[in-house]
């Protein structure tokens, strides 16, 4: 059954829901942006065509609050709620209570929502797909467990403890060996119950080099699922990603059609509709892959796989949520370019730790094969109470050295921020690095790598320009006007 999408709200802030607003401006759909007290004045509130405060700057007040946001959706006649990502976008009982509303949910239903968010209720249905999952045991409560399960199975350290209900890379430790066992079982679990809530854990074997390759998906409500190939999101910082790429490099044609396809297969198996991407890691010694987890939600790196295929998947999920069926087959998609994305965050390249204030200058100079994500402007304010990302920057071409070229040459030349810290000076170091360079590179590249990517940063700053400025005027003071003048 069909139902027609009016007004959107979009229950988020900067980078998604700017996103989310363009595709709503394409299709002539009004925008709702919602806002805390210090975001009145933040570029997606600009963006909409129309905008409520919801409350004060703790995210629980404002865009974790699931009355007000529902509310607000009343109050402005908008009949349909799109999350975007992170905050309330895999939160099951959020897509419930906007359904019991009366409200349009744009994203799979809460009932896949539930059952993925589960890290170990997902491992169970993945593998009744049929589809392989990491080695390991769930729903730890002791030391001893681990250790048998390790003698039993004949493992070897290090190993991963994660949380349940996790992702973000929150509640996830690395243990090297036993002595380290107790502490790393405390840390996780307690960083579980600060994250998400839940403290239960699962342990698995930890690939040592694996990297991370994840399937994007759309699926309707008439069992049409289909996949959009695969992207790299290996270059993580503390379990984060910070760049990615379509296609992976990682993988050739056979394995690329097997995993896609397993992917599809999982996606059919649970009963998926929307847009949402399966995560594998992939042990490029041994060229075997194993499901990681299911993201339900549209993903911070959709961006790349459009440039590649020509898709808008924030426009197909409107579709799917109206009742319509995907218009295209798999026969159709043929991707045709490569493509690059960078996360600028807030941060200071060299440790990581947040840089928060206003954004002084704020300059892209936009070219060919660049797409820019636009969270903030040039005299907006980087809050503290957020994610630090406030940029994506994607470039294209017809193959990969295309793409890396143009993001160099956007990373160095084309983009100027002040005011704040980013990650530019690490992100063009990354790039330029000859095992990036070569597709030779796992999980661990950056921590392996730090200290040789920070030594070759290239500090530039506004008293570069005030000295390139006095060398003109001494120049023209001492030789008098130019021809050109």
């Amino acid at each position: 059954m069909e139902k027609k999408i009016s007004k959107i709200l979009i229950a988020n802030r900067g980078v998604p829901a700017v996103r989310i607003m363009n595709t709503c401006r394409d299709r002539q759909i009004p925008t709702v942006a919602v806002y805390s007290t210090p975001d009145r004045l933040a570029h997606h509130v600009l963006v909409a065509d129309e905008a409520v405060h919801i409350g004060e700057a703790p995210p629980l007040e404002s865009y974790l609050n699931m009355d007000r946001l529902i509310n607000a959706a009343k109050e402005t006649g908008a009949n349909a709620i799109h999350p975007g990502w992170g905050f309330l976008a895999e939160n099951a009982e959020f897509a419930r209570r906007v359904n019991d509303a009366g409200l349009i949910w744009i994203g799979p239903s809460p009932e896949v929502i539930e059952a993925m968010g589960d890290k170990m209720e997902a491992k169970k249905l993945a593998a009744k797909a049929n589809v392989p999952t990491v080695p390991g045991i769930n729903n730890v409560k002791a030391a001893k467990e681990i250790r048998d399960w390790m003698k039993e199975d004949n493992v070897s350290f290090p190993i991963l403890i994660k949380a349940a209900q996790g992702g973000g890379g929150k509640g996830m430790v690395k243990v090297n060996s036993d002595k380290e066992l107790e502490n790393a079982i405390d840390k996780a679990r307690s960083e579980a119950k600060k994250s998400f809530g839940d403290d239960k854990l699962l342990v698995e074997k930890f690939i040592d080099h694996g990297r991370h390759i994840e399937v994007q998906i759309v699926a309707d409500s008439f069992n049409n699922v289909m996949h959009l190939y695969e992207r790299e999101c290996t270059l993580q910082r503390r379990n984060q990603k910070i760049i990615e790429e379509a296609p992976s490099p990682s993988i050739n044609n056979d394995l690329r059609t097997e995993i896609c396809f397993t992917a599809v297969r999982l996606m059919r198996e649970i009963g998926y509709t929307s847009a949402g991407t399966v995560e594998f890691l992939f042990d490029s010694t041994t060229n075997k892959f194993y499901f990681l987890e299911v993201n339900t939600r549209l993903q911070v790196e959709h961006g790349i796989t459009e440039l590649i295929t020509g898709l808008d998947i924030v426009s197909i999920m409107l579709d799917i949520a109206e009742g319509k069926r995907i218009g295209f087959s798999q026969a159709d998609i043929h991707p045709n370019r490569w493509a690059l994305e960078v996360r600028i965050n807030a941060e200071d390249p060299k440790n990581f730790s947040p840089s928060f204030g206003k954004i002084s200058r704020l300059q892209v100079h936009h070219g060919p094969a660049l797409r820019v994500a636009q969270g903030a402007y040039e005299g907006s304010d980087i809050p503290p109470y957020y994610d630090s990302l406030f940029m994506l920057v994607m470039t294209a071409g017809p193959n990969r050295d295309f793409a890396i070229r143009a993001m160099d040459r956007t990373l160095s030349k084309s983009i100027r921020i002040e005011g704040v810290k980013t990650l530019v000076p690490l992100l063009l170091s990354i790039i330029r690095h000859e095992s990036f360079q070569k597709g030779e590179f796992s999980t661990h590249f950056i921590e392996e790598h730090m200290a040789e990517l920070v030594s070759k940063f290239q500090d530039i700053d506004s008293e570069d320009e005030i000295i390139k400025i006095a060398k003109f005027v001494a120049r023209v003071s001492a030789l008098g006007p130019q021809e050109w003048m």
